[in-house]
């Protein structure tokens, strides 16, 4: 028969119902008011939010390899996303200083022309040595303002496939991960901080295309726009 154990979460639970039944009800509601989150959680009402960061710090570092694999993937998501579409969608913001789904597109393509591998090469050839150069943000705007969507992705796509082939050229390590650059802003960063900070920054913006769509048509939904929080998640400027 195998062994029946505890975990430390589920002996702090059953203490606290032991405690629940023998004190009076006064004492539980005002632990109740006190500490909300605690309780709740105990009582497995929802999870305890410290729980979900210690499983978020828990995941294992993202590999060169992972990071290629998700890297590779970009292009083929925004040409199912947006070859096609409406130019009304494409040129959806949310105000003043914000993007569209075509200036992210524009924005990618800068990233791979200046920012990336120009500074994972920068980094290998100068360590801490040398900060990067700054990277401008708005560069994308005035290059590719006529092109048409499928132009920009097949741009897109050709100049990530470039990225990667060189990525694979650098073979970088895992040991290479912790080799230090300078940031011109936030200072020392490692390897593998830029290379996870790549996909991040992929990934980041493919929800921001996604949000700018949906809130594009937000009026049309009536009553429903109270389920939705993503369509209010940035104040209006």
């Amino acid at each position: 028969m195998a062994a029946f154990r505890l975990t430390r979460a589920d002996s702090f639970r059953l203490v606290f119902l032991f405690c629940l039944t023998s004190f009076p009800a006064a004492l539980f509601l005002r632990a109740l008011r006190v500490f909300p989150s605690r309780v709740s959680a105990l009582l497995f009402l929802r999870p305890s939010p410290s729980r979900d960061a210690t499983v978020a710090r828990m995941q294992p570092p993202l590999s060169f390899a992972q990071a290629r694999d998700l890297l590779a993937r970009t292009p083929a998501v925004l040409e199912a996303l947006l070859a096609g579409l409406d130019a009304r969608w494409l040129a959806a913001n949310e105000g003043p200083g914000t993007y569209s789904p075509r200036d992210v597109v524009g924005h990618l393509i800068h990233g791979e022309d200046t920012d990336w591998i120009p500074r994972l090469e920068h980094l290998l050839e100068h360590g801490a040595g040398v900060p990067f150069t700054p990277f401008d943000r708005e560069g994308m705007r005035g290059r590719f303002d006529s092109a048409p969507i499928g132009e920009l992705l097949a741009h897109l796509a050709r100049r990530r496939g470039e990225s990667l082939a060189r990525l694979d050229e650098l073979a970088l390590r895992p040991e290479d991960a912790a080799r230090p650059g300078l940031h011109p802003a936030l200072g020392p960063v490692t390897l593998g901080q830029l290379v996870a900070t790549w996909v991040v920054h992929d990934l980041a913006h493919l929800a921001q295309i996604t949000r700018v769509l949906a809130k594009a048509r937000a009026d049309e939904i009536g009553p429903w726009r109270a389920y939705f929080r993503t369509l209010d998640d940035r104040p209006p400027t």
